[in-house]
């Protein structure tokens, strides 16, 4: 029974591990191949019909894109730290007299010093990668940032923004997908059965999440006002302006009028 025990974690840890890895390897075939069925390709849609939308705006679309952009870029950069925060307390175990506590608790599997080593190097390994991918998302949000923030006059390429745009939210995937596998090796803590069994919850979930049966919307060009429209706006402000510099204009004659009157009827 006890050898039974200490090969449960070759067996089950091993198979979790390699069904996480086929789901995602599926996935990253849909989206590169057919990303109009998956979540993640609806959403590259969306955003590079977005910052189409933005660049073809007047300044008012500029500073709200900016606004959108800042915001995204701080999610990363506080998932990055939290990824960072945990890597470090988790160093910190590994290295205190009191990483080992967990052999006081019942474990179904083997409770070596060695796989017990193994387990939290693994976390410290899948958070350290997420961290590094919230890191290259924020980069490359400020990336579109300065593009965007770039006068027009400059005729910068919107395939540019696109770009940036198209990696950070690739990176934050990528970031969201180390968290996912950190947190089944957490699991694998209290033993390859809950490890287990939480990459198959996690790939049932994820299945369901990651799939997208919405159409992908194609977006047309910002309505923009027409010629005639603008002329008979800038017309219409003309004749008003005419209209008020005449009323002043009558104003200030009939005040000089009176006042005239005003000094005559003095001198008589």
């Amino acid at each position: 029974m006890a050898f039974l025990l200490e090969y449960l974690d070759l067996i089950l840890v091993p198979a979790g591990l390699l069904i996480m890895f086929i789901y995602h390897l599926h996935l990253l075939y849909t989206v590169l191949n057919d990303p109009g069925k998956t979540a993640i390709g609806y959403e590259n849609h969306n955003r590079m019909a977005w910052v189409e939308i933005m660049m073809q705006g007047d300044s008012s679309h500029t500073n709200q894109a900016l606004s959108v952009i800042s915001n995204t870029s701080s999610s990363s950069i506080y998932f990055a730290s939290w990824c960072l925060s945990l890597s470090s307390l988790i160093g910190a175990w590994i290295g205190s007299s009191s990483g080992n506590l967990y052999k006081n608790v019942l474990i179904f599997g083997d409770k070596s010093s060695t796989t017990g080593s193994l387990k939290y190097i693994s976390m410290l390994v899948a958070f350290m990668l997420a961290f590094g991918s919230f890191v290259q998302s924020a980069r490359y949000h400020t990336q579109a940032d300065f593009f965007i923030s770039t006068p027009i006059s400059s005729d910068l390429p919107i395939k540019y923004i696109k770009s940036s745009m198209l990696r950070a939210n690739n990176f934050w995937h990528i970031g969201l997908r180390f968290l996912y596998f950190a947190m089944v090796l957490v699991f694998w803590s209290f033993g390859p059965i809950p490890m287990f069994a939480s990459c198959v919850v996690t790939v049932v979930i994820l299945f369901f999440l990651d799939s997208n049966s919405a159409p992908l919307h194609q977006y047309g060009k910002l309505a923009k006002p027409s010629v005639k429209k603008m002329v008979n706006d800038v017309t219409a402000a003309v004749r008003v302006a005419k209209r008020r510099g005449k009323v002043v204009v009558e104003e200030e004659v009939a005040s000089t009028v009176t006042v005239t009157e005003h000094h005559g009827f003095q001198k008589s």
